[in-house]
C-alpha cells in the first residue's frame, strides 16, 4: 500500500512541476513571436513546440497518476518513451556535430582564430548554403558585435580577448599584410574579402562563417551536456511511471488491499475472454 501511494504521489508531484514549468516556455515562445529580431524569432517555434508537448504530457501523467486512469498513464509512458528516444538521438547527434573546432592560438594575442575546415562536414554544408548564411549574417550584423570593438586600439587587440564572431567577422586574419590599404599577393582569400567599411568588414569571409560555427558548437556542446542530465531525470520518471501504471491497472481490476487479496468485485475483461476460450476448448476435446 505504501509503495502504491508513493509512486503515484511522486509522479503526480513531478508532473505538476513540469506542468507549471511549461507555462514560461510557452510564454517565452509567444513573446519571441512578437519580436522582429532575426536571432530571437528563429527560436520561437522550438520553444512553442517544446512548451506544448511538455504541457500535454505532464497533464496526461498528472491525471493518470492522481486518478488511477490506466489509459492516460499508458499514453503518458508511450510519449515519454518517444521523448527519451528522441532526446537520446539528439544528444548523440549534438556530441558528434560539436566535435572539432576550438580555434587556433595566435602568437602574441589572447584571442583565437577559426577555420572552416576544422568543423564537421554537416556544419560546413549548412553554413555555406546561401539561405542559411543570409540568416546567420543578418543575425551577426544585428547583434552589433563589431560595433563593440570599433574603437579598439592596436594595444587592445594585443591584450584583450575576442568572441568567435568578433575574431572572424570584425577583423581580417592576423596573418594578413597590407600595403596602402591593399592586400599583398599570395595570402589567405579572406585577406582580399576584408573591407574597412563598417557594413562590409569581414562578413563575407570564411573566417566569419567559422566564427559563427564555433559559437554554435559551444552552444550545442552545453546543450548536449544538459540533455544528458535531462535524460537521466526522464528515465527515472519513466521508471516511477511504470510503477504508477501497474498500480492503476491493479486499481481497475479492483483488488482490495485488505486481508483477503484473492477476491475481486468485478473481474477484468480478460477473465471473460479466457473463460470463453476454456469452454470452447473443452467442447472440442
Amino acid at each position: 500500500m505504501a509503495v502504491y501511494r508513493f509512486s503515484n504521489t511522486v509522479i503526480g508531484y513531478l508532473n505538476l512541476l513540469t506542468l507549471l514549468a511549461s507555462i514560461p516556455l510557452i510564454g517565452g515562445g509567444l513573446w519571441l513571436a512578437r519580436s522582429s529580431a532575426t536571432c530571437e524569432s528563429s527560436l520561437q517555434t522550438p520553444l512553442l513546440v517544446l512548451g506544448f508537448v511538455v504541457l500535454l504530457v505532464s497533464l496526461t501523467g498528472f491525471v493518470g497518476a492522481c486518478f488511477n486512469v490506466a489509459w492516460a498513464l499508458w499514453l503518458y509512458l508511450l510519449v515519454m518513451l518517444l521523448l527519451i528516444a528522441a532526446l537520446l538521438g539528439l544528444t548523440v547527434f549534438g556530441f558528434a556535430v560539436a566535435g572539432g573546432g576550438g580555434g587556433e592560438e595566435v602568437p602574441g594575442r589572447v584571442y583565437r582564430e577559426y577555420h572552416l575546415e576544422d568543423y564537421s562536414g554537416w556544419l560546413r554544408r549548412r553554413i555555406t548554403e546561401d539561405r542559411y548564411w543570409r540568416a546567420a549574417r543578418a543575425c551577426v550584423v544585428g547583434s552589433k558585435a563589431c560595433a563593440k570593438i570599433a574603437l579598439w586600439t592596436p594595444l587592445d587587440y594585443l591584450q584583450r580577448d575576442l568572441t568567435p564572431i568578433q575574431s572572424g567577422c570584425c577583423k581580417p586574419p592576423t596573418s594578413c599584410t597590407y600595403s596602402a590599404g591593399t592586400a599583398m599577393a599570395a595570402q589567405d582569400e579572406d585577406c582580399y574579402r576584408w573591407n574597412n567599411d563598417a557594413s562590409v568588414l569581414c562578413y563575407g569571409c570564411d573566417s566569419c562563417k567559422a566564427g559563427v560555427l564555433e559559437q554554435v558548437r559551444r552552444d550545442w556542446h552545453k546543450l548536449s551536456v544538459l540533455n544528458v542530465v535531462v535524460l537521466v531525470f526522464l528515465i527515472a520518471i519513466y521508471a516511477i511511471g511504470c510503477c504508477a501504471f501497474r498500480n492503476a491497472r491493479r486499481a481497475e481490476s479492483e483488488y482490495p488491499y485488505g486481508e483477503n487479496r484473492m477476491s475481486k468485485i468485478r473481474p477484468r475483461w480478460d477473465y471473460y475472454w479466457w473463460r470463453w476460450w476454456r469452454d470452447r476448448r473443452e467442447q472440442l476435446y
